[in-house]
């Protein structure tokens, strides 16, 4: 999306947005993004360090920031963290479920330990988020869950089994949960980027493999920021527009589903 495409300022002034993997990448620039549309921001990863910059620069536009140091493979932590978005901050409208995580090696060197990590992070945690939200959007008759995945999420790389799994197994639930929402009010998307410009070997692991994914070419990548415009335009999208599924590649990107 272009500049002159994003969202009035106050789209969503008077929401609240929560966004995994807020501390860099792609959910950093989608947590500021939301904020400059107006939202108050419940920012959660596993750096707080990065979390309360992020949180600065939300402030520093007027908004509210709850910063969430957790780490998503923690059951009981991740579900805490939506009744204190909505005891601290008053609601919850928004969320974005875009941290993740890869264990990479082949099949028979992957330990059922590290599957269990992969899914835990990338689809149980989502799952608990959304669990956890659904109600309050139910009771406030709108919401918006966006669960980020991956190209990965259309086909399967090799040496990457697990996080593929856990992509495709995010198509299915958030396909189950927009049709469980929509009597609601509630939409559920899910959005497949292409490789993103993070800087490969700069950026949280949890965010390597969704941000450059196998044979990403820097020089077609996508700045984070057009993508998090993009999610922004979809949570102030008009109630009557539904987006089930959103692929983004970079122009010109060749081999990509």
């Amino acid at each position: 999306m272009t500049g002159h495409n994003r969202v009035a300022p106050d789209s969503l002034s008077g929401q609240v947005a929560l966004v995994t993997g807020a501390s860099s990448g792609l959910g950093r620039a989608t947590a500021v993004a939301l904020a400059q549309a107006g939202a108050d921001l419940v920012l959660l990863a596993r750096s707080e360090g990065n979390l309360q910059s992020v949180a600065q620069e939300v402030e520093a536009m007027g908004r509210r920031a709850l910063v969430c140091a957790v780490d998503l493979s923690s059951g009981p932590a991740v579900v805490d963290v939506v009744q204190q978005a909505v005891q601290t901050l008053g609601g919850l409208d928004i969320l974005v479920n875009n941290a993740a995580t890869d264990v990479p090696g082949p099949v028979v060197d992957l330990s059922a330990e590290d599957w269990d990590r992969v899914l835990n992070v990338n689809l149980r945690a989502p799952f608990l988020l959304a669990k956890a939200a659904f109600p309050y959007m139910q009771r406030a008759g709108r919401g918006t869950i966006i669960n980020v995945s991956s190209v990965a999420g259309k086909r399967g790389w090799a040496n990457a089994s697990a996080y593929c799994a856990s992509k495709f197994a995010l198509t299915g639930f958030t396909q189950a949960l927009a049709a469980e929402g929509r009597p609601h009010g509630i939409r559920a998307c899910v959005v497949y980027p292409g490789g993103m410009a993070t800087g490969w070997g700069t950026f949280d692991p949890q965010e390597r493999r969704d941000q450059n994914p196998p044979e990403a070419s820097p020089t077609v990548a996508l700045p984070p920021r057009r993508v998090a415009d993009l999610l922004v335009w979809m949570c102030a999208a008009p109630p009557e527009l539904v987006l089930n599924e959103v692929i983004v590649t970079p122009l010109n990107e060749a081999g990509w589903p």
